[in-house]
């Protein structure tokens, strides 16, 4: 890793990075694993959503307290927290492997629920901390590109283990496996310096809501929500234009690791053009190209051009995490962070929830096409919000 800007050393960052890497791997072979196990099972479809739905459901329904905690406490506490929770949910999937056959879905929906409370838990935490690290507005830019490496490598990491882990020796040996990779989280943890709370203890329960109250952070917020939904459009529309079209698995596969990997290639790049980036700019283009390459993807003739398409697509997306993560920075009370965090990390997962539903219900009747075409509008249409982000 690139030695570090002023504000935070290279052995912090690193920590950080590893921190995030551990539990984010965790649940994404989960993810694999468990709606797997539940298929094998015999149970249906509908079951395998309802696993799915619970990973970020759960993250919607304690962000709040989480980012009230770390804005209280700081790193330390709410990272232990993190990594309990997030161990007790691969518990109960271990669990479930032997467990009798009517207690099994029920352990895997607390195992899911878990492990994705745990995760957006230490991913809140590990935010605030590198948000309030960061000397400079150009330095935090640097700083969440390279966290926001992790979660697009632990997407890699855990599936890839955990299959691997269910060919050689079962689901028991997967979930063993995952199970250790929260420790990696707990050991990193010693590395992060220990900072006296930011926030004030007398918070209102209902204090986050006043944020709302805030032009420009209400502006992110609807920014966010309509880049989360490119990311969820593309991960559903993609395999269903490419059944359509009549690709095989690994075509479809090779589509969507292209734009993982332009995602990660963009996020290390970054760093070195910090400097030159204007938060807002980068912004408003990535919208814009989304809105472009969406109108486009149904039309590409051929699954080398929808390749193309997945790769601009991952340039514009995976531009856009640290330059909001800056903003919010910018555009929010220092004390409060935490809690903006969490709002933003409430649109994500409930966009994750509910649009996958919507997208099922509503793809059958008008095509993968249409879901582009409406979703490239939208973000298009909403990119002028993007002009009136950057703080004065």
């Amino acid at each position: 890793m690139p030695e570090a800007a002023a504000g935070v050393s290279a052995r912090t960052l690193l920590a950080l990075v590893l921190g995030q890497l551990g539990i984010h791997a965790a649940m994404a072979g989960l993810r694999l694993a468990a709606p797997l196990q539940a298929l094998r099972e015999g149970y249906s479809p509908w079951a395998v959503g309802l696993l799915l739905a619970l990973f970020a459901g759960a993250a919607v329904l304690s962000a709040l307290r989480v980012g009230r905690l770390a804005d209280r406490h700081g790193y330390h506490r709410p990272m232990k927290l993190a990594v309990a929770v997030t161990v007790a949910g691969m518990l109960c999937a271990l669990g479930s492997v032997w467990a009798p056959e009517g207690w099994r879905f029920a352990l895997l929906c607390l195992a899911a629920a878990g492990t994705g409370m745990g995760t957006n838990t230490g991913m809140l935490t590990i935010q605030r901390t590198a948000s309030h690290a960061a000397g400079s507005a150009t330095e935090r830019v640097r700083i969440f590109s390279w966290l926001g490496v992790a979660p697009s490598f632990s997407n890699v990491v855990g599936p890839v283990a955990a299959g691997l882990m269910i060919d050689i020796g079962g689901f028991a040996a997967a979930y063993l496996l995952l199970l250790a990779l929260p420790l990696v989280t707990l050991v990193s943890a010693r590395q992060v310096p220990r900072q006296a709370p930011w926030g004030a203890t007398d918070a209102e329960p209902h204090a986050a809501w006043d944020l709302l109250r805030l032009p420009a952070f209400r502006r992110l917020l609807w920014v966010n929500g309509l880049l989360a939904m490119c990311w969820d459009v593309h991960t559903f529309a993609v395999p269903v234009l490419g059944h359509e079209r009549g690709f095989s698995a690994s075509t479809i596969g090779l589509i969507l690791g292209a734009f993982t990997l332009s995602v990660t290639l963009v996020r290390l790049a970054i760093p070195l053009l910090a400097h030159r980036l204007r938060e807002a700019s980068v912004v408003r283009g990535a919208m814009l190209g989304c809105g472009v390459v969406f109108a486009l993807y149904p039309l590409a003739p051929s699954p080398a051009w929808m390749g193309v398409c997945a790769v601009l697509l991952g340039l514009a997306l995976g531009s856009v995490q640290p330059m909001v993560m800056s903003l919010l920075h910018d555009v929010t009370p220092g004390a409060r962070h935490g809690e903006a965090l969490a709002l933003r990390s409430m649109v994500i997962n409930a966009s994750s929830t509910a649009l996958p539903l919507l997208f099922g219900a509503s793809g059958a009747l008008v095509g993968a096409a249409a879901l582009f075409w409406a979703a490239g509008g939208a973000v298009g249409a909403g990119s002028w919000l993007a002009r009136r982000l950057q703080p004065a």
